[in-house]
Order: structure tokens, then C-alpha cells, then sequence
């Protein structure tokens, strides 16, 4: 195995695209390191993002909105507080991948790399309406975090192009999000669902809605007719009744060791219930 240090992502894509074999990019490391160590999918070429200015920084835009370098920890997140102010529920979901310890290293990026549908920290990101910022050989493309996946493991991304820094857009007032999810243990454990949902309000009534369903499926789904079933309300026992009845109803999800299908279909809707209405509760400013 080749090691790589590039001082920029320009290099990083040279480095990359005349490589042979398989390339794999180190930030945080969770899974990178793991698999090298049980030699699992062992690359031929580890290019190591970590030296590359900018990669560890959270940056506020002149638009309003945020910056998220690649290597930037989920510490990191949870310790900026104007940050977890404005998205609590994005900066929720990455603070359950892991550990204590994994938390120092993980980053949203390599999160969504990773293409799991249990990811915790991509149906926040979705939800909030993320980009990603990608640059290749071409130049650099602002892409829809929802749209980087494509199936368990996989992405949308080619050869020679690399997601450096995740995009937010500028957080409104009367806005709100939350992601939950169920696992059978306390902590430390992968999600068997989980949902995130983002909403805006006038005068108390939802006027916009994002609803994204996590490990129901084989990538994470966004759930756009159960989103529909929020607009023009407000949140009551009978508009969550029937936004969790349409969150069970999209759910795709297989039978595993972690839970079977009709377990997995009846639990999204009440943990999709659960996270509308605390995302309805900071929307209206009740923290």
C-alpha cells in the first residue's frame, strides 16, 4: 500500500486518478483504519485528506449559511455552539455515530461515504437540504447530499472525485429540525430506524417540510408524501396520526438480526411522529 499526504484536494485528484488499483481517502478514519487492520477491503493507495487546509474548519458564509470542512469531527460539531443552535438535530444524528472516542475522529463526510442506510448523520443533512462540495479533474460541482448514495456501500461518486466540505443553507427564524431513531441498546449501536425531519413555520402553521426515513430501505429515503401530509397545518394528534401512517407506508425495509420488516414498518412511525413534533417545538422556539 502507497500513502499519500497531498497539501491540496487539486493534488489529491491527480494523486488519485493515475493510481492503480483501489484508492481510499483518510479523514477521520473510523472504518479506513478498521478495515486495514482485519485487512478487509485493504486499499493499494491511502491518500490521507487531514493536511489540506481548510478540511478541519466550520465556517460561516456570507450568505448565512455554513461550511463544514471534510475532517471536521463530530466533536467539533457539538462543540460549536451557534452551529448546534441552528441545527440541533443534524448535529444530533452525528452525535450518536459512535463512541466517545469514535467521536474525535468521525465526520460527516466519511458518514455519507460510507454509504450505509443507518447512517445517523445523512437524514439530518438531507433534511436540512444539505450540498456537498465535490471537486474532480473538471473542477469543483455542488451536489445534493441526497443524492451521493445509491445503495448499501455505494455512492455516486467516480474515480478522481473527492467531497470536500458539506454545505448548509442559512437557518431562518421560525425553523426547526430533529432526527431520532430506535436501536436495541442504549448506545452505541446501529440504527434500525431513524428519521430525521426539518419544517418552517408562518404564524404556526407548517408552510415547508423535509422528511427523511433512515435504515428502512436499501439508501436513505426521503419521504416527501409524508412531508406533503404536513403542509398547511398544525402539528396536532390527528396530522401526526396520519403523517406516521404514511412514514410506516413508505418504508422498505428487509428483516435482519437487528429487527423484521413489520417491526421496522410500525417503529419509523412512531419515531417519524416523535421527531415532527420536536422539530414543530424549536420551529415554534420551545428549545
Amino acid at each position: 500500500m502507497q500513502y499519500h499526504t497531498p497539501s491540496s484536494f487539486s493534488e489529491a485528484v491527480t494523486i488519485s486518478k493515475s493510481a492503480d488499483g483501489l484508492v481510499k481517502y483518510l479523514a477521520g478514519g473510523t472504518d479506513v483504519l478498521v478495515q486495514l487492520k482485519i485487512g478487509n477491503n485493504s486499499p493499494d493507495h491511502l491518500i490521507d485528506i487531514k493536511k489540506i487546509p481548510g478540511v478541519k474548519e466550520i465556517a460561516l458564509r456570507e450568505d448565512g449559511g455554513w461550511t463544514i470542512g471534510a475532517a471536521v469531527s463530530g466533536v467539533q460539531l457539538t462543540n460549536h455552539k451557534k452551529l448546534s443552535r441552528e441545527w440541533p438535530g443534524l448535529v444530533e444524528g452525528m452525535e450518536l455515530v459512535g463512541s466517545a472516542q469514535i467521536q474525535s475522529r468521525a465526520t460527516l463526510v466519511g458518514n455519507l461515504c460510507n454509504g450505509s442506510p443507518a447512517a445517523d448523520s445523512v437524514p439530518g443533512m438531507i433534511a436540512a437540504g444539505a450540498t456537498v462540495s465535490v471537486v474532480s479533474s473538471s473542477g469543483t460541482a455542488e451536489i445534493r447530499v441526497e443524492d451521493i448514495p445509491v445503495g448499501p456501500g455505494l455512492t455516486n461518486l467516480g474515480t478522481g472525485e473527492i467531497i470536500t466540505a458539506v454545505n448548509l443553507p442559512k437557518r431562518n427564524k421560525h425553523e426547526g429540525d430533529a432526527y431520532l431513531r430506535f436501536i436495541p441498546r442504549t448506545e452505541m449501536d446501529i440504527a434500525v430506524v431513524g428519521c430525521a425531519v426539518n419544517l418552517s413555520l408562518e404564524n404556526g402553521v407548517i408552510s415547508s417540510a423535509k422528511v427523511v426515513l433512515g435504515a428502512v430501505g436499501p439508501k436513505v429515503e426521503v419521504a416527501t408524501p409524508a412531508a406533503q401530509c404536513l403542509l398547511g397545518e398544525k402539528l396536532d394528534e390527528n396530522i401526526l396520526s396520519i403523517f406516521s401512517d404514511k412514514c410506516s407506508e413508505l418504508a422498505k425495509p428487509i428483516s435482519d438480526k437487528r429487527g423484521s420488516e413489520e417491526f421496522r414498518k410500525e417503529v419509523i412511525g412512531v419515531i417519524a411522529k416523535r421527531a415532527a413534533k420536536k422539530a414543530y417545538d424549536r420551529a415554534l422556539g420551545n428549545k
